[in-house]
């Protein structure tokens, strides 16, 4: 996305082109599940579309716009405050009181995205703030996508509810591009569109098919542990690819995030 970016390409248009990229591969996917799998109740047809609306396209949205104005580091750290917000929504919705190791785990992660924070704004200024609401927004998106998925992923099936709520935010994502730029697609470098490809296929679908199988295979709470190494590595490619600054006290925030995150993982949400 920063490299898109950088070759003058905006954040409705990358998003275009990775969703344009990956459809096909959503389609297969949600053909495939739905070979041996009974017809969607009508009730569950209209909670998929609400969950691919909040959950794959605006949190999608909201993401690629945030990047524009903070860091790839900060992002990170900001999204892997999803989980708490799962967390939140429980007490908040289901009544269900947080523990007091979740408590701690929470104040640990929000100091670390304030450190991060702090860090980013010194050197951005007000952009950072724009662009760190907008990544929040992102977060708490998804995290009403993974708590609203509860219910309907036992009867409609991960692979399917997974497959189906992206093909959504796949034609919304392209759909909101032609409106907004119906003249075609601007005269952008041709790395853009190989970004792009890679974007849609290793950073999108891959990830995907690699859960589902993961969390087929060794179950959902090893899985998503594992998982936190990709906003990790994203960390460490900011700083070896696009030379993102980071300082003592980003490097602070972000051990802060990972290890509250890491500690509310290991306990029930």
């Amino acid at each position: 996305m920063k490299l898109g970016f950088r070759l003058g390409a905006d954040a409705i248009t990358l998003l275009a082109l990775r969703m344009a990229v990956a459809l096909p591969f959503f389609l297969l996917i949600a053909v495939w599940a739905a070979r041996r799998a009974p017809a969607l109740a009508r009730g569950d047809r209209w909670r998929i579309v609400a969950l691919g609306v909040c959950g794959y396209y605006l949190a999608s949205l909201l993401d690629f716009l945030g990047l524009a104005y903070i860091s790839a580091t900060l992002e990170r750290v900001i999204l892997y405050l999803t989980p708490t917000f799962v967390l939140l929504f429980g007490a908040l919705l289901a009544h269900r009181r947080p523990t007091r190791r979740q408590l701690v785990a929470l104040a640990i992660s929000y100091l670390g995205v304030l450190l991060a924070f702090g860090h980013d704004l010194g050197i951005a200024g007000g952009d950072v703030v724009r662009g760190g609401l907008l990544v929040l927004g992102s977060a708490v998106s998804y995290a009403i996508y993974l708590y609203g998925s509860g219910e309907i992923v036992a009867r409609v099936g991960a692979v399917r509810l997974t497959a189906y709520a992206s093909t959504v935010a796949s034609v919304l994502c392209i759909g909101q591009y032609l409106l907004l730029e119906p003249s075609g697609l601007p005269t952008l470098p041709d790395a853009v569109y190989g970004l792009s490809l890679l974007n849609g296929t290793v950073c999108t679908v891959l990830p995907v098919l690699a859960t589902m199988i993961g969390v087929r295979r060794i179950g959902s709470g090893p899985a998503s542990q594992i998982g936190m190494i990709g906003p990790v590595s994203t960390i460490v490619l900011s700083l070896l690819i696009l030379h993102e600054p980071m300082g003592p006290w980003q490097i602070a925030g972000t051990l802060l995030v990972v290890a509250g995150v890491l500690s509310m993982s290991r306990s029930k949400i």
